[in-house]
């Protein structure tokens, strides 16, 4: 990805895996790394780590991947079982520091092989490309064309202006303006302090002028209160899918790995119903986000689930839901490989990056 994609003058880091890469190659430091986290889980000191004891690390991998609190969705709490089961192998059983160190070492390395395919780039916003746009002659020619699409019957100027904002990305020097933070602190003060005339008619030339002025509020007070923000660019072509598809022993072991996890009935029979859980599980191996994440890939996965006739809820053998599920990839590369979907984010970060997990804490030794 290219940074001057994204932004001209503001900062910018790149995360893309390497840091975590360098840790987990280095077998002395990344040694020492886990002798501390071990050290700090294992409170009763036996050398072990108990179901109770491993929760804090299965939060903070929890956190890393950007999952909600335990508790809070049952989606996301299945996640976090299937986290705990990788340390555990889904007994009640404690678990050894060679251990803790190989499934962390597992899943870093597939967090770093993630970050690697698609990078986040950290930007700080702070007002200069939003200045750089304002006086560039493209501003009045863009803005004029975002009021044109606006349709807001009975609006005032200040409602234009707010949906305006809302069009305008970060290449523009913009944070996401549908962020509360970002509202209440910079973009609902700058209208305030500019004073906008609601008493004058809604018109292209009112909204040209007095959306400038608020603009270079706006601007002011990023570079005031600089925002930091997460930029990712994601392309779903069907790559992913093709590339566990060809691999077949991979194939059969991610297969067996998420079908194991499926529940059966008394003849080891597995209701079709189960089919987009299971798919979900298998999201990571075969380059495709998360049920719910993407609506676009939703569309496509339900697409190909009507096609193939798999919501009857029918019982099938387990070899026979493999083959099932292995149909689905297949239709759902297609999809991809004629239509592929391709996702921009943008999210404010509120806190230091590595606060909200503790597990890349310290990366150094």
């Amino acid at each position: 990805m290219e940074e001057e994609t994204v932004t001209k003058s503001g900062e910018v880091e790149v995360m893309d895996g390497s840091d975590i890469m360098e840790l987990v190659e280095n077998d002395k430091v990344f040694s020492n790394f886990v002798d501390h986290k071990f050290r700090d889980l294992d409170r009763d000191c036996d050398g072990q780590l108990s179901v109770k004891e491993l929760q804090p690390a299965v939060a903070d991998i929890g956190a890393a991947l950007g999952l909600p609190p335990q508790g809070t969705s049952a989606d996301s709490d299945h996640i976090y079982a299937e986290v705990l089961s990788e340390f555990t192998h889904g007994k009640d059983l404690k678990v050894s520091k060679s251990e803790f160190k190989k499934v962390l070492s597992d899943f870093l390395i597939g967090m770093a092989a993630g970050l690697k395919r698609d990078p986040i780039v950290i930007l700080r916003i702070d007002g200069e490309d939003l200045l750089e746009f304002i006086d560039s002659p493209s501003f009045e020619p863009e803005m004029a064309s975002i009021f044109s699409k606006i349709q807001i019957p009975n609006g005032s100027l200040t409602d234009y202006i707010n949906k305006a904002f809302e069009k305008l990305t970060v290449d523009k020097g913009m944070p996401p303006v549908l962020d509360s933070w970002v509202t209440s602190n910079i973009i609902t003060p700058a209208i305030e302090s500019c004073g906008v005339n609601e008493e004058q008619p809604v018109s292209q030339d009112s909204f040209l002028v007095e959306f400038k002025k608020v603009s270079e509020s706006v601007a002011q007070r990023l570079k005031e209160h600089p925002v930091i923000v997460a930029h990712s660019e994601n392309k779903f072509d069907g790559t992913g899918i093709r590339r566990l598809l060809s691999n077949k022993f991979e194939l059969e072991k991610t297969l067996d790995t998420a079908v194991k996890t499926m529940p059966k009935d008394q003849n080891g029979k597995i209701s079709k119903n189960c089919i987009r859980l299971c798919l979900d599980l298998l999201a990571s191996a075969a380059g495709l986000p998360p049920l719910g994440a993407v609506y676009q890939m939703d569309e496509v996965i339900s697409e190909s689930c009507k096609m193939l006739e798999m919501d009857d809820g029918k019982l099938v053998k387990e070899d026979e839901f493999k083959k099932i599920l292995t149909e689905l990839l297949g239709s759902i590369m297609m999809q991809l490989e004629g239509n592929p979907i391709a996702v921009s984010t943008n999210s404010v970060v509120h806190e230091p990056l590595a606060s909200a997990s503790t597990l890349l804490q310290p990366l150094s030794m």
